[in-house]
């Protein structure tokens, strides 16, 4: 959900809800200072010994070196599976992450970053700063990714920045949100085409991920603020030719009550396009609402059409998405309210040796994104807010140029939302008045 109380917490390179790559994970409201006291008195140890992991990532032996099956001589690394969660199609994983060998359990790997962020914004909220620095990520993996019993944790402090809603800081966040721990689970796979997955699991909702390392700009956008994120529950996976599934029973918003199921089916037309159909739902009433669950989106119905196109130096993903919240009379709803959206994410890598010589430079990524959000319904109808006001519409343009040296990266960005048919006091300013917001952000950290 996107406004001044509350925000949802989604290109990825990869897919593991759909195959062995793609995990997801998105936070879902703004939050106040409840927890964060807690989080500030606690988090420096924690983040003293995730930085130290970081740099003994440089200077640590950390994957083996082993003779190749071809002879041709020691020395070559052996390549890691894929390993979760995945990274921005913007950004490339530490090629030599830590590995811990647990003799017939086989390897444990540990991987992670450390990011810092600042951010500058016109037309403040009340609340909100005109500027922001935090540490957005400091985040510590562990993956078990072969065997017929795999698993992977993540333990983190995080920030959730989104295009067009308060920002709110890590030590607040990481508590009030998806705990310290956000995704933790159990994968059964028996076979290489059929997985079970129980726990904290990502969504399968959306195109965009939670964190910001995971997507090509540093900020979520409007659509991905209408899907839910991080679910309790039961996933099953399967994969067959061209064609990969997913089915999952969950708690949908994370309201502790398991009556969501979500599905998608995702076909590789061929080697660089791939087109999904992604559905999820309520089926049942809750009258949840919580800092983590809000109570229009938690009853809704939400589809997505995904199209992907990645070849040579560009990856192209264009989508439409669709949701619908019932009539909710005995939660204040009168009448029931859709979105309708569409945006189109991209990518150029510069340093691709598919790219023109002309405009060659090695380490260097462009991305950017466009987006519209259009909601139903009035005030005077009863329909509940579900943007900037009953009956409101937003839209944006963002641009994130990337540079990436080894396992160091940086990137900037520069946003603009726009909004029309507003409910004056639910969009910008001081008084809730503003149609728009420009911002820039600077975000830089360590992949190890």
């Amino acid at each position: 959900m996107i406004g001044t109380s509350s925000v949802k917490c989604a290109l990825t390179s990869s897919r593991d809800n759909l195959t062995e790559d793609w995990v997801k994970a998105k936070p879902e409201m703004l939050v106040s200072n409840a927890g964060g006291q807690h989080a500030i008195q606690r988090r420096g140890s924690c983040r003293a010994m995730l930085l130290a992991a970081a740099l003994g990532a440089y200077t640590i032996p950390a994957w083996p070196q082993t003779e190749p099956a071809d002879g041709s001589g020691p020395g070559k690394a052996e390549t890691p599976p894929a390993l979760q969660p995945p990274l921005a199609v913007t950004l490339s994983a530490n090629p030599r992450p830590f590995r811990i060998d647990m003799d017939s359990a086989g390897p444990v790997y540990a991987t992670g970053v450390i990011s810092g962020f600042g951010q500058w914004q016109t037309n403040v909220v009340p609340g909100d700063r005109h500027w922001h620095f935090d540490d957005d990520n400091v985040q510590l993996f562990l993956n078990k990714a072969d065997g017929p019993v795999q698993f992977f944790v993540q333990g983190a402090f995080y920030s959730i920045p989104v295009a067009g809603v308060p920002y709110v800081r890590s030590a607040d966040a990481s508590p009030a949100l998806y705990t310290l721990v956000p995704q933790a689970y159990v994968k059964f796979a028996p076979t290489d085409n059929f997985s079970v997955m129980i726990g904290k699991l990502p969504t399968l909702v959306g195109a965009e991920s939670t964190f910001t390392f995971q997507n090509m700009n540093i900020q979520r956008g409007l659509l991905w603020n209408q899907e839910n994120a991080v679910n309790r529950g039961l996933q099953v996976n399967y994969a067959q030719g061209d064609w990969t599934f997913a089915l999952s029973i969950n708690d949908g918003f994370y309201s502790s009550h398991p009556s969501w199921i979500s599905g998608s089916a995702s076909y590789a037309i061929d080697k660089t396009n791939t087109l999904a159909f992604i559905g999820a739902g309520n089926t049942k009433e809750t009258g949840v609402s919580t800092v983590r669950t809000p109570l229009f989106q938690n009853n809704q119905q939400i589809y997505n059409l995904i199209y992907t196109h990645i070849a040579g130096p560009w990856t192209i993903q264009p989508y439409l998405q669709y949701s619908h919240v019932p009539r909710l009379p005995q939660f204040g709803a009168s009448d029931s309210a859709s979105t309708y959206g569409a945006a189109v994410l991209a990518s150029f890598d510069f340093g691709s040796e598919a790219a023109p010589a002309a405009v060659r430079v090695p380490g260097f990524k462009l991305a950017a994104r466009a987006e519209y959000l259009d909601t139903s319904g009035s005030a005077a109808d009863g329909t509940p807010n579900l943007l900037y006001g009953p009956g409101s519409a937003a839209w944006s343009l963002t641009l994130t140029p990337t540079y990436q040296y080894k396992n160091f990266f940086a990137r900037a960005e520069i946003a603009y939302v726009g909004a029309r048919h507003i409910t004056p006091g639910l969009a910008f300013g001081s008084d809730g008045t503003k149609g728009s917001q420009v911002r820039g952000l600077f975000e830089a950290g360590l992949l190890f």
